[in-house]
C-alpha cells in the first residue's frame, strides 16, 4: 500500500479570510488532445460533461428500505436509483433516463471509492445496478471497466469480488509506489498507468521532493480515462474529510483519476487542497467524460474520514444523490454532512482543523478547506450558491424524494 498521510457550514467572513491565506499556487492544464479547450475552463464541448445537462440540480432519493440493521437491500437500492434518474433527467422510465446519457459503442469507466472500509465504501449493490443501467442503455459488458485509483485498495475492500463476469476490472497504480510518479508497470493491464502527455501542472511538491523534477510538480491522468474510456460515472460516498473538509464528487475525480495527489496535503501544515481540486477537476477531459455523479448515501461518515473504521462516526443515511454537477452535489453533501455534526455537538467542517476548532483531538490538519467546493463553481465546473444574486436559473436546484 501507498503512503499514508493525515486525512483525518462556513460564514461569509469565515470564507473570506481563509481565502486570504491561501498560498499563490500556479495551475496548467495540459492537454495534447484539445490543447484549445484547456485554455479556456467554460469550454464543454457537447451536451454531456461538467457541469453537464443539469447544472444546479440536485436529486436526493430517500429511501430507509436501501439498508436495515446494517444490510443493504439490492431490490431497494434498484428501486431508489431508477426513480433518482427519472427526477434528475425527467424521462418517463430509468432506462430512458439511462439512454440520455449513454448509447451503443460507449466504453464505460465506473469510478469506486473503497478507501472509506470496512464500513462506508461505494456499495456493490450500487455498483451493480449502475452495470445493469449502462447494459439497458446498450453498453456492452466488455466495455465496461470498474476501478480505484489503487488496486491494492479495491481488492483490500473486496469490490473485485462483487464485479460481474465479462467486465473488467483494476486500479490505475496497480502495485505499491510509494513515489506516486511512476506512470507505467509492464504488461498489458487494461487499467493501469497514466499518460505521459495528459497531465495538471502546478508549482506544489511534497515535503522532500525535488522541485527540479518536472514528475513532481505534474499529476498524470490515468490510461484509462485518457485512451480506453469516452464516458465515466462516478460513485462517491458521503464523507467527511480531514484535510478537504468533504469528500464527494469533486474530489473522488481529483484525487483518484490522476497521479501524485499526496502533495495536496502531504503535511499537516501544507494543506492545498482547496486549489488543488478544482485545478485537476477542470482538465477538459475530465469535463468532457466524467457524465454523471451517483453519491452513495446509504451511510456516511461525518467524522475522521475519508476512512471508515469508527463506528461511532458512521451512519445510515439512507439517501442516493445524482447530479451531472459536482460543485452543486458537494455543497449539498456538505450541509449534510455539517448538519449531523451539528446533531453531534461537533464544529462545522470549515472551523474545523489542529489549529482550529478539535474537541476530540484527532484533526490531522491545520484547518480543513472545503472552499475548494466554491473554487470550483469560480471556474465554472458547477453552481455552487442555494440563493444566486442572478437569479432562481443560477441556484443549486436540490429536490428530496422521500420513497418511505
Amino acid at each position: 500500500m501507498r503512503k499514508p498521510y493525515p486525512c483525518g457550514g462556513l460564514g461569509r467572513r469565515q470564507f473570506l479570510a481563509s481565502a486570504a491565506v491561501l498560498p499563490t499556487l500556479i495551475g496548467l492544464n495540459v492537454s495534447a488532445a484539445e490543447p484549445k479547450a484547456a485554455k479556456d475552463p467554460d469550454v464543454v464541448p457537447g451536451k454531456l460533461g461538467l457541469p453537464g445537462p443539469y447544472p444546479g440540480r440536485v436529486i436526493e432519493a430517500r429511501n430507509p428500505a436501501m439498508i436495515k440493521d446494517g444490510v443493504k437491500n439490492r431490490d431497494a437500492i434498484k428501486a431508489t436509483l431508477a426513480r433518482g434518474m427519472k427526477e434528475l433527467t425527467g424521462a418517463d422510465d430509468d432506462v430512458e433516463a439511462w439512454r440520455s446519457f449513454f448509447e451503443p459503442g460507449d466504453v464505460v469507466g465506473i469510478k469506486m471509492n473503497p478507501v472509506g472500509n470496512p464500513l462506508a465504501n461505494t456499495s456493490s449493490e450500487l455498483m451493480l445496478e449502475v452495470i445493469e443501467g449502462l447494459k439497458a442503455a446498450g453498453v456492452k459488458t466488455r466495455d465496461m471497466f470498474v476501478f480505484e485509483r489503487y488496486k491494492q485498495e479495491f481488492m483490500a475492500a473486496g469490490m473485485h469480488k462483487d464485479v460481474p463476469d465479462g467486465v473488467r476490472w483494476g486500479g490505475l497504480t496497480p502495485e505499491n509506489d510509494p513515489s506516486q510518479l511512476l506512470l507505467n508497470w509492464p504488461g498489458d493491464d487494461p487499467v493501469a498507468g497514466y499518460d505521459p502527455d495528459e497531465y495538471m501542472t502546478m508549482q506544489l511538491v511534497s515535503r522532500g521532493s525535488d522541485p527540479k523534477d518536472d514528475r513532481t510538480l505534474r499529476s498524470h491522468l490515468g490510461l484509462l480515462v485518457t485512451k480506453r474510456v469516452n464516458k465515466l460515472v462516478l460513485l462517491p460516498v458521503l464523507k467527511d474529510h480531514g484535510s478537504a473538509g468533504v469528500t464527494g464528487a469533486l474530489k473522488n475525480m481529483s484525487h483518484g483519476l490522476v497521479n501524485n495527489v499526496a502533495r495536496s496535503h502531504s503535511t499537516p501544515d501544507t494543506n492545498a487542497c482547496n486549489q488543488f481540486i478544482p485545478q485537476v477537476v477542470s482538465h477538459p477531459i475530465l469535463r468532457k467524460k466524467c457524465v454523471l455523479q451517483i453519491l452513495d448515501g446509504i451511510k456516511g461518515v461525518f467524522q475522521k474520514g475519508p476512512f471508515g473504521r469508527d463506528p461511532e462516526f458512521v451512519w445510515e443515511y439512507k439517501a442516493l444523490l445524482l447530479a451531472t454537477d459536482p460543485v452543486a452535489l458537494d455543497h449539498v453533501e456538505w450541509r449534510i454532512i455539517d448538519a449531523r455534526r451539528k446533531e453531534e455537538k461537533l464544529p462545522p467542517v470549515a472551523a474545523t482543523g489542529k489549529t482550529a476548532l478539535d474537541p476530540l483531538g484527532t484533526e490531522g490538519f491545520d484547518v480543513r478547506q472545503p472552499q475548494h467546493i466554491a473554487l470550483a463553481g469560480n471556474l465554472g465546473l458547477g453552481r455552487y450558491e442555494f440563493d444566486s444574486p442572478l437569479g432562481r436559473r443560477r441556484s443549486i436546484d436540490h429536490r428530496i424524494i422521500d420513497m418511505a
